[in-house]
Parts: structure tokens; sequence; C-alpha cells
């Protein structure tokens, strides 16, 4: 192995060291989160907010459009998410979620609905323990046109960055 590889294996070392020392964890029983998310398969980034009910179980939900003429998008989904157990610097949790589409481009307009089974982490850092970043993958059922299935993997970004209040 050369001194390239060698460097650069430490200093991942060391962020990755740096990031779960500054992590941790919070129960968010009966709080209110609000943010953004990204997880359809047209890629339509939304509004999110989660309600954690109890420290097991959240329900969320989105809405995402865009009005571009003769190809809008818009999409509405709700889902359950159970959290598995909960690590000092993340939730890890499974959930469910249910998206209805409607899509439009100057040909046709298309409905439809997707179905996702997720796994996922929600981390927090620490001096940022309201605002949550979340990583999930599963697979996905999508009917527009024609039915496809699909394997999810999204990085923070695409899963969601949540203020919790």
């Amino acid at each position: 192995m050369n001194k390239k590889a060698h460097i650069l294996y430490l200093l991942g070392f060391i962020i990755a060291t740096v990031v779960s020392l500054n992590a941790g964890a919070k129960p968010m029983p009966q709080r209110l989160g609000i943010g953004i998310k990204d997880n359809t398969t047209q890629s339509i980034p939304s509004l999110a907010a989660i309600y954690n009910v109890n420290e097991n179980f959240g329900l969320f939900g989105g809405l995402g459009f865009d009005t571009q003429k003769d190809y809008s998008k818009m999409q509405v989904n709700a889902g359950l998410r159970h959290v598995i157990f909960h690590e000092t610097n993340l939730h890890f949790y499974t959930a469910g979620q249910l998206a209805i589409v409607n899509l439009e481009d100057p040909v046709e307009k298309q409905n439809g609905f997707e179905l996702n089974v997720l796994i996922g982490a929600e981390f927090f850092l620490t001096g940022l323990e309201n605002l949550g970043f979340s990583f999930e993958g599963g697979v996905g059922l999508a009917s527009y046109k024609e039915t496809r299935t699909r394997t999810v993997g999204d990085h923070p970004l695409k899963a969601g960055i949540i203020f919790y209040f």
C-alpha cells in the first residue's frame, strides 16, 4: 500500500472517530419535526413532517410539487415509522410509505402510487440535537402507466433533514 492510501485511511479513521464522539441520539416522544425529503421515484423534493407519537412510533407525511408548464409533478405521501432500537448516536427504524403521484408531460397525464418498505436510521450531532439526518434503504413498488419494483437507497440529502420542535 502506498503512502497516499495510508494517509487517506488515517484521515477517514479520524473523521469517523470525531463524528462518532460528537453524535448523540435523543428521545423524541411527542415531538413534531418539519423538514425536507426527496424519496419518490420521480425525485420530487417534498416538505415533510414527522410526529413521534411515542418513543417507538412516528407518523410522517410530505407534499412535493413542481408546476412547470406541460411538465408538472405532484406527490403526497404518508407513512409509519417504528424505531427498532436506539443507539447512542442514532435511531434505527423500519418504515412503510404510501405516495400518490401525478405527472404531466405534453403527451399525457399519469396518476399512480408508490409503496415503499424501508429500513433507515436518523442521527443527531452534538450542538444540533433538534436536527435529524436520515438515510433509508429498502424496496419500492411504483405504478403509473406500468408497474415496477425497485430498490431504494436514499442518503441524508434525499431521505430527510428534519428539525424537531
